[in-house]
């Protein structure tokens, strides 16, 4: 009996085995170069196809289209050699603060602020700054340049300007710049207070 349940249990691993590895195992060396057979292929005329075609699915609405186009002069540049800011979906404005406004800043909480620099050191910022690693600022997508911003983490309390447009990321409201996350002692992604400053 005992003997029967061994040569079982060998035949289903032979078995699956064969199933799990249909072929050799190992590494294999390219193939050699070979030549396709030009009778698979058929001539299409590039100018028939640009004079129409029957859409099969509907265009999209001419509201939605990118503004840029690209033609033979067109020049297309790695991301990381742009020196402007990425475009990104406008949020709408925080709201200015006034001078009737001002006994209404109260501090609000921020889950998911950012801090930014590497890569774009050097670069100039969208409020005439050249971006270094100790300008002390805040990237906000609508604010005025210079508005003022103070923020609070673990008991320190910077005031800033904004200096430029950003963050870039969906769901984020502001981008500190190398210099004031490190005076916050806030160089990563998490929470943080804020309010308008009084004199803003």
């Amino acid at each position: 009996m005992r003997r029967l349940k061994v040569v079982v249990s060998v035949a289903l691993i032979a078995i699956l085995a064969s199933v799990a590895v249909p072929g050799p195992v190992g590494s294999r060396v390219p193939s050699p170069a070979a030549t396709v057979d030009p009778g698979l292929f058929e001539q299409v005329e590039v100018a028939a196809l640009a004079r129409g075609m029957a859409m099969t699915i509907k265009p999209q609405d001419p509201g939605a289209r990118s503004a840029g186009n690209l033609d033979q002069g067109s020049t297309l540049v790695e991301p990381d050699l742009r020196t402007e800011p990425l475009a990104a979906a406008v949020r709408p404005a925080l709201p200015t603060p006034t001078a009737g406004s001002v006994s209404k800043n109260v501090w609000r909480h921020d889950t998911n602020i950012s801090w930014y620099g590497p890569g774009f050191f050097g670069n100039g910022t969208a409020c005439g700054q050249t971006l270094t690693k100790t300008l002390v600022g805040v990237a906000h997508r609508t604010l005025k340049c210079g508005t003022l911003v103070t923020f609070r983490y673990n008991g320190t309390t910077l005031t800033v300007a904004v200096v430029d447009r950003g963050p870039y990321v969906s769901g984020r409201t502001w981008d500190l710049t190398r210099g004031a996350c490190a005076k916050l002692d806030h160089c990563f992604t998490g929470s943080i207070d804020w309010k308008f400053a009084s004199g803003s």
